[in-house]
């Protein structure tokens, strides 16, 4: 089967899909942005709108192509309207396994037969996903890190039966959006967040223990060169994703993924990190 990527779809306008669906739009690809509800539409637009903008202004891109870019890039709230002529679909939507399958079912129907499917999943084995379509072995993962328009990395996922000739056209996207691919085996968590994972529950454990966040955090920037914290970086994520993928892990790999009771209460509690305004450090909304 022959591959051509020039229309991408990405189906989710959060923080993920906006992100993705502006990287692609800036390596010239047409792109349809979709979500279920046009004022997620409205948000995901005006990010990529601000972020191009401070782009323009740091001298990034040049300011006369931020219309350009944001021209290439559509929206949509019907699913099908927005993958019926993808070449490659990306999906961004919440870590919920039975939401995925259904939307990957529904994308099998009506995509043209040489398209190609990619999770920006962080933690869920790419062959459940596969599973799901007729065409296992043109599904794959495309695993994004936050925030997509600076990481320069993306983590790419094969699945027990995914083929290589769609992991060399995953490859050449990634590049060609000017990323740098990391190649992972498909079991839970992948590379990053099965690591990330275990070293945030570490940092819920020494909080629990006595440790202030702010040390933890100033200590693994100090003493391990990590840009950010731990526990700065699980109130970036948000700790109910973090809960999430350390569920997954546990599921998969055994019962020394359980999450900290700590996370568990904080997430009960509403204290999601930066979403909610409390996590382990305060912000204004």
């Amino acid at each position: 089967m022959t591959f051509d990527i020039r229309n991408i779809a990405v189906l989710g306008a959060g923080a993920m899909g906006n992100g993705i669906a502006q990287v692609s739009a800036q390596a010239g690809y047409q792109v349809i942005m979709q979500d279920i509800t046009e004022e997620a539409l409205e948000k995901g637009m005006d990010t990529i709108k601000k972020s191009l903008s401070k782009l323009a202004s740091k001298g990034k891109i040049a300011a006369d192509e931020v219309d350009a870019i944001i021209g290439r890039i559509t929206t949509t709230v019907n699913l099908e309207e927005a993958a019926k002529d993808a070449d490659l679909v990306i999906e961004a939507v919440p870590e919920v396994l039975e939401l995925k399958i259904d939307i990957y079912k529904r994308l099998d129907e009506v995509c043209k037969p040489e398209a190609i499917f990619g999770s920006n999943t962080s933690t869920l084995p790419i062959t459940i996903l596969g599973a799901a379509t007729k065409r296992p072995e043109q599904v794959c993962g495309i695993h994004f890190m936050n925030p997509v328009p600076v990481m320069p990395g993306v983590e790419l996922i094969k699945g027990r039966l995914t083929s290589d000739e769609v992991m060399d056209e995953a490859v050449k996207y990634v590049e060609k959006i000017g990323r740098e691919a990391c190649l992972a085996v498909d079991y839970a968590g992948f590379i990053v967040s099965r690591l990330l994972d275990v070293v945030q529950n570490e940092a819920c454990k020494l909080v629990m223990e006595g440790n202030e966040p702010e040390e933890i955090d100033k200590a693994m920037k100090l003493c391990a060169n990590w840009p950010i914290g731990p526990c700065a970086l699980m109130d970036l994520v948000g700790l109910d994703i973090v809960e999430h993928g350390l569920g997954t892990l546990e599921n998969d790999l055994g019962p020394a993924y359980k999450a900290a009771p700590l996370l568990r209460q904080m997430v009960r509690a509403g204290e999601l990190g930066r979403k909610t305004g409390r996590g382990f450090y305060t912000y204004n909304k």
